[in-house]
């Protein structure tokens, strides 16, 4: 494995691997790997001749008042863990390598990031796009792999990639959980014990929503089952705000409103909900 510093040396590399027709998978991450990154570094290595994993923690996705600073960093395990999945390169640049003091081009991507999290952190979606864009252009994969646990990022990456004409294929992989259900995180080492227990019931509410959903004969007025959504997380006594709980279209992110002639439409129910400081997301996808 070796690790790649400089955009240049980088992008002389991937070209070469493409001249020899090497399938090249690729995982953004800001690092602090856990499980749910692993998984998507398995699921490139099973389908790609090389794989590059990125790890920069991207100030452009942080509002002035989040945790840019404070986001945790372990490049060392970080090293470790990449080995051990056989990933090929690690691309790690500094912040100055990405941005330059004369940086000046952004990318947005309007409506699939306007609502949710793009409503509650305005900035976060334009820096996310840019730097993927960014990522793209400079690892030059055949595909690369995010995962369902940053739902509305997806969307906005695939939508970035379909309009701007992007040669990668974008796959999305599944949600990795903890046994009792907590989707795994990078913040969630800033839960204190009671905190962790409380937010798996963030899982508990979604599978609630799911069963209710499913249920020909149960009440499944999209209002009412928010609202008992609503009582179950505010039940734990560390659930501090809920900032949003959410029925969209999975593919479009429209919001859904009723269930009436709503048919072969696939239900994001998404939900942001903070304990103490500590913001976490989650969301499942309904079939229908």
């Amino acid at each position: 494995m070796k690790i790649l510093r400089k955009i240049s040396e980088t992008k002389r590399i991937t070209s070469a691997l493409i001249l020899k027709k090497k399938t090249i998978g690729f995982v953004p991450t800001m690092g602090y790997l856990h499980e749910g990154h692993l998984s998507l570094v398995k699921a490139a290595r099973k389908k790609a001749d090389v794989v590059i994993v990125s790890i920069f923690v991207n100030p452009l996705q942080f509002a002035p008042n989040e945790d840019f600073t404070k986001y945790p960093r372990n490049f060392k395990k970080d090293e470790k863990l990449c080995r051990n999945e056989g990933v090929d390169y690690i691309f790690y640049p500094d912040i100055k390598e990405m941005y330059p003091d004369d940086y000046s081009t952004y990318v947005i991507v309007e409506n699939v990031s306007l609502g949710l999290e793009g409503k509650i952190r305005p900035e976060h979606f334009r820096g996310v796009a840019t730097i993927v864009l960014k990522l793209f252009n400079i690892v030059q994969c055949s595909f690369a792999v995010f995962g369902q646990k940053d739902a509305q990022q997806a969307c906005v990456i695939k939508k970035m990639a379909e309009d701007l004409n992007v040669n990668t294929k974008i796959i999305i992989s599944p949600t990795i959980r903890e046994k009792d259900g907590l989707a795994m995180s990078s913040r969630n080492v800033y839960l204190n014990p009671e905190q962790r227990e409380d937010a798996a019931y963030l899982y508990k509410a979604l599978e609630y929503a799911r069963r209710k959903l499913t249920l020909e004969n149960y009440n499944r007025d999209i209002e009412f089952i928010r609202g008992q959504i609503s009582k179950l997380i505010k039940s734990r006594k560390t659930a501090t705000k809920i900032d949003y709980i959410s029925f969209n279209n999975s593919r479009t992110l429209e919001e859904v409103k009723t269930l009436k002639n709503l048919k072969n439409t696939d239900i994001l129910i998404s939900l942001a909900v903070r304990f103490g400081k500590v913001r976490l997301i989650d969301n499942i996808v309904i079939k229908r």
